[in-house]
């Protein structure tokens, strides 16, 4: 089995027990057939449900055979903050949130995400100081976006 093949073998399997507002963001597979499965929830994904996926997933792909020796691992977590934003749910679900977004050209551009559609988001950002200090709206398309991170302010 390919790695291609076995990630939508766990995707077919993960489906039904995602529950409430839990979604896939993605899975990777190291050569040992550890799988890390990301997670998140538009509420906001506690421990507590990435252990019950994870019990319940482990027991399904023993049951199955899928590695007869039971040479495989699982990890059910949600992204952490310093990973990438890769799902349009994932952009919506963090409006309001200071973001860090390098574009296609090597740009770096940081805001305040606004608005997110189906083409595009909005940032808005504070440029000049002082006095001079102007509130300013840029929309970049999901098409000129190499990385989008959250950032974490103190």
């Amino acid at each position: 089995m390919t790695q291609d093949t076995q990630i939508q073998a766990v995707e077919k399997l993960i489906g039904p027990l995602l529950k409430d507002d839990i979604f896939l963001v993605y899975i990777k597979i190291k050569p040992t057939n550890n799988f890390k499965i990301y997670l998140d929830a538009d509420s906001g994904l506690g421990i507590e449900k990435c252990i019950k996926i994870n019990r319940a997933l482990y027991k399904i792909m023993e049951e199955m055979g899928m590695y007869p020796e039971g040479d495989f691992s699982l990890e059910v977590s949600s992204p952490g903050l310093d990973e990438p934003l890769k799902l349009l749910r994932q952009y919506k679900k963090n409006i309001g949130r200071e973001v860090e977004i390098i574009t296609n050209d090597e740009q770096k551009k940081e805001g305040l995400l606004t608005a997110v559609s189906e083409e595009k988001i909005k940032i808005e950002f504070t440029e000049g100081k002082g006095k001079k200090a102007v509130l300013k709206n840029e929309e970049i398309y999901f098409t000129d976006i190499k990385q989008t991170k959250i950032q974490i302010k103190f």
